[in-house]
């Protein structure tokens, strides 16, 4: 027996792709390890959608030397992003890594793990295949918890400016609706209850191949037995139609719940991020979702900070947020990537202004995220139950005492539910939850009698 421990940083698809490592090398009898130190083989499964991330991934591996010093068959790879946008200039800047494992290389990992292991050799894999490899049938982990997510599609079409996607990931490819339907069977199976279906613009899902696009296939996951709730992730708005609006009223599994980047308010900022629509546009899309399903929560992602954005620009950034009331944003400082075309543009927005728009920008957002999350106090609402709460809620204001669970409602805010007096609560179960008290970023709730 084997053990391997994987250090994932970035993307809901680079923690799927971390699963993927581990039932890839359980046949070579790799088991989790609980840290890297007590494990054999540590994968960095890396992001460089933002310099923080790339230091971040550098900084965990350049803490394994002391370990690699004192265990020379312990081994190192790096995966993901700065893998494929680095390659072999990993080596040199880290001669202790062993391999890098690009992000078209995942499902030849056994086999470089077999030549670093065996003859002990350095291997750099970084070939961008022009389609997707065929999938192994390989056993279902364990599922451990009730949440889990299925990558549908990879690469990127769009080459919006700031974004390395295109080059780190490759272009757009989709998977056979029959292979996501499937794997998604066996997730089911072995307990999962919501599944979240990934790619870098699902909405454009099959179109390239002639495939049924993505409101069909949304469907055909549904109709799988025993899943509860279905999302995806992520959606690009020129592909938003009205068909995907639609489904939000018409498949029962389908959370509302959107998560639609926008990235800038204003529409001159939008041209120069190649983006492809505009602020009109947008505000749009969003009425209609808002028609077709008046309940839907909305999130999204903001760069503050793009060349050349003026004080006007941001402005309009921050009236759009004061306009839509989203339920949750991720925003960014904009930063140069390698290959990016934006790293080559001038008119940079100073450091400091950056960090100025951005603490102004989250400010307004968390006032309007406590302001729904005090709305919210009084309702009833379904919360899908994912596990049992770490820690005592007393010093947040809750009274109550007792063990409470926690879990998230349709609209992905996150619950911690007291049982109600001789009631029991399972994981994996939808709860009627009344909600008692609204917290920064989450919700206080007592369970229905």
């Amino acid at each position: 027996m084997k053990f391997l421990y994987v250090f994932t940083i970035g993307c809901q698809m680079n923690t799927y792709d971390s699963d993927l490592f581990y039932r890839l090398l359980a046949p070579m009898g790799y088991v989790p390890a609980d840290s890297p130190e007590t494990a054999d083989l540590v994968i960095a499964n890396t992001c460089a959608i933002r310099a923080k991330a790339e230091d971040k991934a550098f900084s965990f591996i350049g803490r394994l030397q002391t370990i690699k010093a004192q265990r020379p068959d312990f081994h190192i790879g790096m995966a993901g992003c700065v893998a494929q946008q680095e390659g072999a200039k990993i080596l040199a800047r880290a001669p202790y890594v062993d391999f890098i494992l690009g992000t078209h290389a995942i499902w030849r990992l056994p086999e470089i793990v077999e030549t670093v292991v065996r003859e002990g050799r350095r291997v750099v894999d970084v070939d961008m295949n022009e389609a997707l490899p065929e999938a192994r049938e390989l056993t279902e982990r364990p599922a451990s918890g009730v949440s889990d997510f299925v990558t549908i599609m990879r690469g990127c079409d769009n080459f919006c400016t700031y974004c390395v996607v295109p080059y780190v990931r490759g272009r757009e490819m989709s998977r056979p609706p029959e292979a996501i339907v499937e794997e998604v069977r066996r997730k089911v199976a072995a307990g999962v209850r919501e599944i979240t279906l990934l790619g870098q613009n699902v909405n454009s899902y099959g179109q390239k191949e002639g495939l049924p696009d993505f409101p069909e296939l949304l469907r055909r996951v549904a109709d799988v037995e025993g899943l509860l709730r279905l999302r995806f992730a992520t959606s690009h708005p020129k592909d938003l139609s009205d068909d995907l609006i639609r489904a939000f009223s018409e498949i029962p599994q389908l959370c509302h719940h959107l998560h639609l980047p926008v990235q800038s308010g204003s529409t001159a900022v939008l041209a120069r991020m190649n983006r492809k629509y505009s602020r009109e546009h947008y505000l749009e899309r969003i009425a209609r979702l808002r028609e077709v399903c008046p309940d839907i929560h909305l999130g999204t992602d903001i760069i503050v900070g793009f060349p050349g954005e003026t004080p006007k620009d941001f402005e309009e950034t921050l009236s759009l947020v004061e306009t839509i009331r989203y339920d949750g944003v991720f925003a960014f400082a904009y930063s140069d990537r390698p290959n990016a075309k934006a790293a080559g543009f001038s008119d940079k927005v100073p450091e400091k202004e950056k960090r100025s728009r951005l603490a102004t920008l989250l400010e307004l957002q968390n006032g309007i995220t406590r302001e729904k999350n005090e709305a919210c106090v009084g309702r009833v609402t379904d919360v899908l139950v994912e596990g049992k709460n770490p820690r005592r809620m007393e010093g947040r204001g809750d009274t109550a005492g007792g063990d409470r669970f926690t879990g998230r409602t349709q609209g992905n805010r996150v619950v911690h539910v007291l049982p109600a007096k001789g009631r029991e609560i399972s994981v994996g179960l939808c709860v009627e939850v009344r909600i008692d008290r609204a917290l920064g970023h989450s919700l206080l709730a007592t369970q229905v009698a």
